[in-house]
């Protein structure tokens, strides 16, 4: 049951129900989620051809020794000893005269930011209501705009 996902996923319903049955229920420690198992996950659902980050590591380098990799993660998580890498500055043209900064994470980065957002979602995502779309899973601003301007008719 561990080794599939299971046993996060499960762990996550159970924190979901918990945070909606008990609202002022308050979580205090979390990071025993983010073990090898949920980390790995995290890795494989991370698109495979995005800009690598500072540290130049792609998804397939990273994937050739994805268990030791993450073990070390996970084991620098444990010590303390785990520090967001800087991003990478890239500039992209956004017209003639001007340009858009991003900032690209390192993998692990976002291997480590996509668990945590799993996470707080599952504590957080109950207490917004049906109305509310911007910056949620599955939703955006323009499908508010879209549901909004539909006539209700041609919902049936």
């Amino acid at each position: 049951m561990h080794r599939n996902g299971k046993w996060v996923s499960t762990k996550l319903e159970l924190i979901t129900r918990r945070a909606r049955e008990d609202p002022g229920c308050r979580f205090t420690s979390l990071a025993y989620l983010l073990n090898e198992n949920f980390l790995g996950q995290c890795f494989k659902e991370l698109k495979k051809n995005k800009a690598p980050g500072i540290d130049g590591v792609t998804w397939e380098q990273y994937a050739e020794k994805l268990e030791e990799n993450v073990g070390r993660l996970v084991e620098r998580m444990k010590a303390k000893k785990y520090r967001p890498q800087p991003l990478r500055r890239v500039h992209i043209p956004k017209d003639n005269k001007s340009q858009r900064s991003l900032g690209i994470p390192a993998l692990e980065d976002k291997m480590v930011q996509m668990g945590i957002t799993k996470i707080l979602s599952a504590i957080f995502e109950g207490d917004f209501l049906e109305v509310s779309y911007g910056f949620r899973p599955n939703r955006s601003p323009m499908m508010r705009l879209m549901h909004w301007i539909r006539p209700s008719w041609l919902n049936r």
